[in-house]
């Protein structure tokens, strides 16, 4: 399996490290009741939270880009690359996103959804 591959899994399971810091830093957590948790959560939790569900918006993009990259024939090393950056400033944004620091975690957000465009034009014509 390349490293982009590997990547792409990181980036499905990220969105649970996230919601996992919402369910630990937060108070009465209630798997019976898991999205009245949810509405409930506040600060540090509830910008988990947050991280939690733009995870899931990200990472179809990515593995797409990957998919197309590895199928169309890219450069393997450049495809790689650029997912372990998209994954490293994905794992950024989220701390940025616990510790509340809003343009950083915007540079982030741009870093990463700049490295799966850059995956896209990396496919030969």
């Amino acid at each position: 399996m390349t490293t982009a591959f590997w990547c792409v899994l990181a980036a499905g399971l990220m969105p649970y490290l996230w919601v996992g810091v919402a369910k630990f830093a937060g108070r009465g957590y209630d798997n019976a009741a898991v999205r009245d948790f949810e509405d409930r959560l506040q600060g540090l939790p509830k910008r988990a939270h947050w991280a939690h569900l733009n995870s899931f918006e990200a990472f179809p993009l990515f593995a797409a880009a990957v998919a197309l990259a590895t199928i169309g024939g890219a450069p393997a090393e450049r495809t790689d690359l650029l997912a372990l950056v998209f994954i490293g400033l994905r794992l950024l944004y989220g701390a940025a996103y616990l510790a509340n620091q809003a343009t950083l975690r915007s540079l982030l957000w741009l870093g990463a959804i700049g490295c799966v465009v850059a995956i896209f034009l990396g496919i030969p014509r």
